[in-house]
């Protein structure tokens, strides 16, 4: 797929879908990065 298809994929806003702050996507990152971090260390 082209950027440029790209680019108009993303730039549709389409209302039907979920629609998420990146900073609760960045949040959920975080959380998930030090949980698994804290398991390697315990197991």
């Amino acid at each position: 797929m082209s950027s440029a298809g790209l680019v108009r994929y993303f730039d549709a806003e389409n209302q039907n879908t979920i629609q998420i702050d990146p900073k609760t996507v960045m949040g959920f990152g975080l959380f998930f990065g030090i949980l698994i971090q804290l398991f390697t260390i315990i197991l």
